[in-house]
C-alpha cells in the first residue's frame, strides 16, 4: 500500500496597509521553507513604514529557522528606525519567545507581544 504524501502547508501573508501601520497578516508555517517568503514580503515594506505588525493568529507552527527570520526582520527594521510589533500570539509561540528569552525584546502591550525600542 503507497503512503499518500502529507502536504506542508504554506505560509500565506496578506499586507494591510493602515495610516499609522502596516500590518502582515501570517496564515500558516513559519519553517525554514517559508522564511524567504516572509522576509522578502517584510524587508519590502520597511523603508515605506514607520511600523509594521506581524499578526501571528493564524500560525500554526513556528520553527528555529522563522524564530530567527522574526529576529532578523526586528534587527533590519531597527537599523532603518522602523517599529516591528507582534501580535495575537498563541500559548505556544509566546512560551517559545520566553523560553529563548526574546519576550524581552518584544516586550508585551495589551495585545503586542511587543515593539521594537527606538
Amino acid at each position: 500500500m503507497a503512503a499518500n504524501p502529507i502536504k506542508i502547508s504554506d505560509l500565506n501573508l496578506e499586507v494591510i496597509t493602515g495610516p499609522e501601520e502596516t500590518t502582515v497578516r501570517c496564515t500558516g508555517k513559519i519553517i525554514s521553507s517559508t522564511t524567504a517568503s516572509l522576509q522578502a514580503t517584510v524587508r519590502s515594506l520597511i523603508p515605506k513604514n514607520n511600523t509594521i505588525v506581524l499578526d501571528l493568529t493564524d500560525v500554526t507552527y513556528l520553527d528555529s529557522s522563522g524564530l530567527g527570520a522574526i529576529v532578523g526582520l526586528y534587527l533590519s527594521a531597527k537599523r532603518q528606525h522602523c517599529a516591528l510589533k507582534l501580535i495575537h500570539l498563541n500559548e505556544r509561540l509566546q512560551e517559545l519567545f520566553r523560553i529563548t528569552k526574546l519576550a524581552s525584546v518584544f516586550e508585551g502591550h495589551r495585545d503586542y507581544l511587543g515593539y521594537t525600542p527606538d
